[in-house]
Parts: C-alpha cells; sequence; structure tokens
C-alpha cells in the first residue's frame, strides 16, 4: 500500500463484509454493509487481525441501558493499516500500521498531559455507541438501517472508522496477531503491574482469574521480579500454561475445601499477598481479592468489568488498617 499516495476508494463509501449482532445474546451473522469515509479528524482503517475480549460477551449480553444499543458492530482488540484520512489529519497517513484503542488521548486536556491518569476529558469516557465528536455512525446495513459503533473501536469488519484520538501508529514489523492484544488485555494486565500497582521486586501477587489480562499481569509481575505470583482459577489446566508467564502457585477454589481463598493465599504469603488483582469482573471475587491482600500495605487492583452490576461490599475497618483498592481502565496506559 503506498503511503504518499491516494486509493482509489479514499473518500468513497466502501462495501465489506462485517461481524453484526442484532440483539442482545444472539449470535453475530456475517452480513455485507457499508462504511462511510472517514470525517474530519478521522481515518478509515483495514483491520488485519482482531480478537475477542471478554469484555465485548459482556456488553453483548446488556439488554438495556445507555451502552446497550443494539443492531451493533463488536471488537476492540485489533491492528490495521490506515485505507484513507479525513480532513485535518496529521498524524496518520496511508499505509499506516495503526493498533486502534478504547481509551481516547487529545493531548489537550490536563488528564492526557498528566502521568497520573489516562482518562481524557476533552471527550469524556461515557461510550455513546456512534462516533466521539458529532455522534453519527460510519456504519450501515444494506438496507440503510444504522449499526452502532462498540467502544469507538468495532473492529468485527473489515473495515472501520474511528477518530485520531483512538489510534496508534506502531511498528509492521510486529505480528499481527500478537499486535491485535495490545489494544486491550495485554497492555490492561502488564500496565497494571507496572503502572498501576508498581509491583516491586521479592513482593508476592494473587492474580483472580488466568485468562489473557491475567496472565498478562503475571508476566508483568515476573517482569518486575515478584517473588511469588499466585494464580486463583477454577480450572487447572491454566496452571500450566501460568507457569510460563511467572506462576509460581496454583488455587482451585473447588479444592479449597472448608478454609476460603484467602486464607490459603494468607498461608502461602505468610499473611497476605502484597498486590492482588481481580481479573473477572465479579464483586464477590473483588472483596476475596481484598481479603486476600497484607494489612498495612495490601493493594487491590480491580481490572474486571463487572458482568453483573453489583456493588461492592467493604468493611470500612480493613481500610483503616492500610489496605487500599484501586481500579484501572486498560491498566493505566
Amino acid at each position: 500500500m503506498e503511503s504518499n499516495s491516494k486509493l482509489e476508494t479514499a473518500g468513497k463509501v466502501l462495501r465489506c463484509k462485517a461481524a453484526i449482532c442484532r440483539n442482545p445474546g444472539e449470535p453475530l451473522v456475517i452480513e455485507d454493509i457499508e462504511v462511510d469515509p472517514p470525517k474530519a479528524w478521522e481515518i478509515r482503517i483495514k483491520i488485519i487481525c482482531t480478537t475477542l475480549c471478554h469484555t465485548d460477551i459482556t456488553y453483548w449480553k446488556m439488554k438495556s441501558g445507555l451502552v446497550a444499543a443494539f443492531p451493533r458492530i463488536f471488537g476492540h482488540e485489533a491492528v490495521g493499516v490506515v485505507e484513507s484520512v479525513g480532513e485535518y489529519v496529521e498524524e496518520f497517513i496511508v499505509g499506516d500500521t495503526v493498533l486502534p484503542v478504547f481509551l481516547p488521548n487529545c493531548n489537550e486536556c490536563r488528564d492526557c498531559k498528566s502521568q497520573k491518569s489516562n482518562l481524557c476529558t476533552k471527550f469524556q469516557n461515557n461510550y455513546p455507541p456512534n462516533m466521539p465528536r458529532d455522534g453519527t455512525s460510519r456504519f450501515r446495513d444494506m438496507n440503510g438501517e444504522i449499526l452502532h459503533h462498540f467502544l469507538w473501536v468495532s473492529s468485527f469488519t473489515e473495515y472501520t472508522v474511528v477518530d485520531v484520538t483512538h489510534a496508534v501508529k506502531i511498528t509492521p514489523e510486529i505480528p499481527a496477531d500478537k499486535a491485535c492484544l495490545l489494544g486491550c488485555g495485554v497492555s490492561t494486565g502488564i500496565g497494571a503491574a507496572w503502572k498501576v500497582a508498581e509491583v516491586e521486586e521479592g513482593s508476592t501477587v494473587a492474580i483472580f482469574g488466568l485468562g489473557p489480562v491475567g496472565l498478562a499481569v503475571a508476566e508483568g509481575a515476573r517482569q518486575r521480579g515478584a517473588l511469588k505470583i499466585i494464580a486463583v482459577d477454577l480450572n487447572p489446566e491454566k496452571f500450566d500454561i501460568g507457569k510460563k508467564f511467572g506462576v509460581t502457585d496454583f488455587i482451585n477454589p473447588k479444592t479449597c475445601g472448608e478454609k476460603s481463598v484467602s486464607e490459603v493465599i494468607k498461608e502461602l504469603t505468610n499473611g497476605g499477598a502484597d498486590y492482588c488483582f481481580e481479573c473477572i469482573g465479579l464483586a464477590s471475587l473483588m472483596q476475596e481479592a481484598f481479603l486476600s491482600s497484607r494489612k498495612g500495605w495490601g493493594k487491590t487492583v480491580i481490572l474486571g468489568v463487572e458482568m453483573h452490576g453489583s456493588q461492592l461490599s467493604l468493611n470500612p475497618y480493613e481500610f483503616l488498617r492500610g489496605r487500599s483498592v484501586i481500579g484501572t481502565l486498560f491498566g493505566g496506559a
């Protein structure tokens, strides 16, 4: 693809295939769609590789609320090549390999200029179902019906349109199947260990949920020199996978007998883990992770999106003993 010239498709509506979810919880259907050209401060991307995140599944099941918009094109972990650019776009040119990301970065607001936050205040992080600047969609089905965006990425399509604040240029040398994971899971887990928790050498870590995010947390903790990395999961087959990422101990809640997971972790760590990470999205596990942390300085990092809308209930007295809880999106990246 020539980076210094426009393609014949630039400025035109493209027809391509996409996986559409018509109603919550229903199977996705591959259909032909039309994708509009990018407007000002937007780029149109040819998707090379995309993957599935648990957050896609969580929103796929939502039947009500502001974020439950259907029909919709899901997907937010992907990598692609810029096919065309809209007016005022200076950051990207045709042919650039880019990573679309669900968190905006305007480079202008106080939060984007600070290292303390990754939540842009110019483009509020409330995930409307369409483009961030004008609130309209760039997708239509062949009957002319509007198809809604998802997390400002919508990667389950051959072509998508994203705002320039939602894309990062990367080197094309990174294999596409690995690069796409940087759009959510890997960056979330690695960032949580490095940037949010700041895991120290010789510390103890407990990870609740050993999916892609949990594995990335383990890898980040291993890189930081954690002495003991404990994984909590119902699937014992994940232990062998986890060991490749630095996991030293495995707890299956089904085999704990009368003991709670937090009691087992306290025994393994002589009082509680220095850092606990909840990577599933269940309030009950967030509470268990908090109780598994060490009194005095234990930090619990919440990464999972609570899938049932349940509230987290914690005893305020426990905070007086030095424990803390912090949440993060995208691992602070």
